[in-house]
């Protein structure tokens, strides 16, 4: 199973739509076998859609476009806002919100999927 998880160095980071880093994991019989971590900025990315430089819109499909290259199955984050909510269902992709160490909530997630 392959989850992303928003990070804040070890830990499960706050909103997804404001993710500065996410890490990419393969969970295989109840063990992470890769991690990869990739800096997103999309908090960078939000805080335009705040002040209308950009369009929220295009800020969801950085999301969209990031996680299906990845073929993610399952999102970790400390929240989802409904609008990512709808479209993370429309693409089949689970969400699980989670604190605490990352590896542990992502471990947690892949168990209880």
């Amino acid at each position: 199973m392959i989850i992303a998880a928003n990070i804040d160095g070890d830990s499960v980071g706050g909103g997804l739509g404001r993710a500065q880093t996410m890490a990419i994991a393969t969970v295989e019989d109840g063990q992470i076998t890769s991690w990869q971590e990739e800096p997103v900025r999309w908090d960078l990315a939000h805080e335009q859609v705040e002040s209308g430089a950009v369009t929220g819109g295009g800020h969801h499909a950085r999301i969209v476009s990031f996680l299906r290259a990845h073929k993610v199955e399952l999102v970790v984050a400390g929240h989802v806002g409904p609008p990512m909510v709808h479209t993370l269902g429309l693409m089949g992709v689970r969400i699980v919100t989670a604190t605490g160490p990352a590896r542990q909530a992502i471990l947690d997630a892949a168990r209880a999927s």
